[in-house]
């Protein structure tokens, strides 16, 4: 992220700090994580937002008929077409400790080079396709994805995903997030 990037004057936000709804996310949040992520303490500043994205994320994981490498391919690719270092560094980490992405294709995806699997490539080709035409690809595009054995239900659960990572890559680059201790192994530059 460039410093020309405008940058929110909003404080992150902990359990202590905050109130009602908002306190309540950081709570739950440090209850399953171990840790209240920056982007959470960040985004908590609106809770509506929040509340938003924890909301849509839970629905993709749980009900979007994708495996879990499956679901981090998605995000990667939109967070990287967003250039989010926040969301790269996480998902990256999760897709290779708990989503069990491949090796060669996390690697592929950080770095915007093809997948060697044919079927994740069409996935995040597809993904990436949907961000850059705002929701409006081609017939060929579709029938591509098709092909490599996702269906239409997948495209509208990815415009789901888009949904949530724009959400969170916007409000990592207003609120200049810095990357967890958790994710820094896994820290990327666009």
């Amino acid at each position: 992220m460039t410093s020309t990037i405008a940058k929110l004057e909003l404080p992150a936000q902990t359990p202590e700090s905050t109130d009602g709804k908002a306190k309540a996310m950081l709570e739950t949040a440090k209850a399953r994580l171990g840790f209240v992520p920056k982007m959470y303490a960040n985004m908590v500043n609106s809770p509506g937002l929040l509340e938003t994205y924890l909301l849509g994320y839970e629905r993709f994981r749980n009900e979007g008929g994708f495996a879990p490498a499956e679901q981090e391919v998605v995000f990667l690719a939109i967070s990287r077409f967003n250039g989010c270092t926040y969301c790269m560094a996480a998902h990256s980490m999760i897709g290779a400790k708990m989503s069990k992405v491949p090796a060669d294709a996390l690697q592929a995806l950080r770095a915007g080079t093809p997948i060697p699997d044919a079927r994740l490539e069409a996935l995040s080709t597809f993904t990436r396709q949907l961000v850059d035409s705002r929701g409006s690809p081609t017939p060929a595009q579709l029938s591509a994805f098709r092909q490599a054995g996702y269906t239409d239900r997948h495209a509208l659960e990815i415009v789901l995903a888009i949904a949530v990572k724009t959400l969170s890559n916007y409000s990592n680059h207003l609120l200049h997030t810095e990357v967890d201790p958790a994710f820094q192994d896994y820290a990327w530059s666009a």
